[in-house]
């Protein structure tokens, strides 16, 4: 089978371990660059880094590179592609474009001058064109422009892997499938220790905990992927990929999987998605209020999103990290606990020196994640210095 230059993009802080999910499907060449990673391999490849890999958000096959600093360069390069290699008249198709360049201003303008060198080489050879559809295209094709430097690639995933497929109804801040993948890969879970989120929301992080310990391929769920719409899609050969992977699931957990939440609907929203995932046997989600905790806790591996930035205002965010931190001191003895927030400042409250600080963007939002060790001697606080239910973070 023929090797392909691949790109598989991600989140800025997850790149060593979309590296390592890489190596473990078995691509070469691998090199970790900004939000992405370069790897080499052939079409199976493609299929398998579609269907499995947990922290990326589209596999990216390059076409071709080139230089390029003025719209005229850029259109002539383009159009010396074989468009009707990748493309069927009858088919929509979309360009986007990124750039980081000197020399242009305007994404949507480049990716305007490749579009147009798209239709005049559909009309120049068989004198009729393909449509544009920006919302749902047969063929997404994407334009990366670093400088006078211009990669044009073939976007295998259209859809952003995020969309695992199972995630029916969200709250009002869902985060992310891949970042959540990557935040627990990133925690370093043994899958031995309970695994607990105590703020779950829609339950993301508990979905894809379940999946990480019993390797149900991310892309388990989901129905439809760019590549199935190309002129050269193996169906057979993606059959084969989804059976082998699938074959590595395991039928139980290593672990107890564990969230609370203290809104009732955000339990049944988390509950559905877990239904809608075939992890509801695996996950106990229960309505609680983290804050109104009063007895000591088993131990557990606690990765957890709670609210910050729009959620809470900033004397809000501060009390509420305090007390968060109180209550990780009181009750969570011997536990360890990996917390995303965004809002440095407040952080500071927490009252525990994080052992670890690692920078995440949260879509547009800079992030850090904190490791905190709640060592089996932390002191905990009596029952009548805990004032939690004043705080205005109960029911």
């Amino acid at each position: 089978m023929k090797n392909y230059k691949l790109f598989a993009k991600t989140f800025t802080g997850l790149e060593p371990i979309l590296a390592e999910e890489i190596r473990a499907l078995g691509g070469k060449n691998i090199v970790s660059a900004r939000r992405g990673v370069s790897f080499t391999g052939d079409l199976a490849m493609v299929y398998k880094a579609n269907y499995s890999l947990r922290t990326a958000l589209r596999i990216l096959i390059e076409i071709k590179t080139f230089k390029a600093i003025n719209e005229e360069q850029l259109y002539l390069a383009a159009k010396q592609l074989p468009w009707l290699d990748y493309l069927d008249v009858r088919q929509t198709f979309s360009v986007d474009a990124t750039i980081n360049s000197k020399y242009f201003n305007h994404s949507h303008y480049v990716a305007l001058k490749v579009k147009d060198a798209i239709v005049d080489t559909f009309r120049e050879k068989i004198h009729k064109r393909p449509n544009v559809d920006t919302h749902n295209p047969d063929v997404k094709f994407n334009v990366h422009l670093d400088n006078d430097r211009v990669t044009i690639s073939l976007d295998s995933s259209v859809e952003s892997l995020h969309l695992r497929g199972y995630r029916q109804s969200t709250g009002g801040a869902p985060l992310n499938e891949c970042l959540a993948a990557g935040i627990i890969l990133l925690s370093g879970w043994n899958m031995k220790t309970p695994f607990l989120d105590p703020m779950c929301g829609s339950g993301t992080l508990l979905i894809e905990a379940s999946m990480i310990n019993r390797q149900v391929p991310a892309g388990y769920h989901r129905k439809n992927w760019g590549f199935m719409k190309w002129l050269n899609y193996d169906a057979a050969l993606f059959a084969k990929i989804k059976a082998d992977e699938n074959s590595k699931i395991f039928l139980q957990p290593t672990a107890s999987i564990i969230g609370y939440d203290k809104s009732f609907s955000m339990v049944r929203t988390a509950r559905l998605n877990a239904m809608m995932a075939l992890a509801d046997e695996h996950i106990t989600i229960e309505k609680c209020n983290f804050f109104d905790i009063s007895e000591v806790q088993p131990v557990a591996h606690i990765v957890t999103n709670p609210p910050y930035g729009e959620r809470l205002e900033e004397g809000d965010m501060k009390l509420f990290c305090k007390e968060m931190g109180n209550i990780l001191k009181r009750y969570y003895s011997g536990s360890v606990a990996w917390v995303i927030h965004s809002n440095d400042e407040a952080m500071k409250y927490f009252g525990l020196k994080p052992s670890c600080k690692l920078p995440l963007m949260n879509g547009p939002i800079h992030c850090k994640l904190y490791k905190f060790e709640m060592y089996s001697g932390t002191r905990r606080y009596s029952k009548q210095n805990d004032n939690n239910k004043n705080l205005g973070f109960d029911n």
